[in-house]
């Protein structure tokens, strides 16, 4: 069981379920929303229970998916794709220890020009 919450509290969850190798996402709408690089895993959508959740809000990203955000605080912690039935969860929101390691990076060809990536892990340019 994982716990995690927004910067303020106001959305807060537990994942009882396995999560996907995490993903740090570089694309123009990750880093334009979480202000770098965004961070995440996968997890069923079933396994994510929001204890609470009164000032969650949903923006609606593109045609495809929704992004889910605190509207008081401002942390971006889930990414929604319409037609899956998975949510990503923002790493930085889950309490340690998160037992996670980073696997991936995807977009790196919309990467920011301020920063190199050199850990040695996967890249995918989309």
């Amino acid at each position: 069981m994982r716990k995690g919450s927004c910067l303020c509290g106001g959305i807060s969850f537990e994942i009882d379920g396995e999560m996907n190798p995490p993903t740090a996402c570089h694309c123009s709408q990750c880093r334009r929303q979480s202000g770098h690089v965004w961070a995440s895993a996968v997890v069923a959508q079933d396994a994510l229970t929001l204890t609470a959740q009164d000032t969650l809000r949903w923006y609606r990203a593109s045609t495809t998916a929704s992004r889910g955000f605190c509207g008081t605080c401002g942390s971006f912690l889930f990414w929604k794709h319409d037609d899956e039935d998975t949510i990503s969860v923002a790493l930085g929101s889950i309490d340690p220890p998160t037992g996670l390691a980073l696997a991936r990076h995807i977009f790196v060809a919309d990467k920011g020009d301020y920063y190199d990536i050199t850990d040695g892990l996967p890249q995918r340019a989309q």
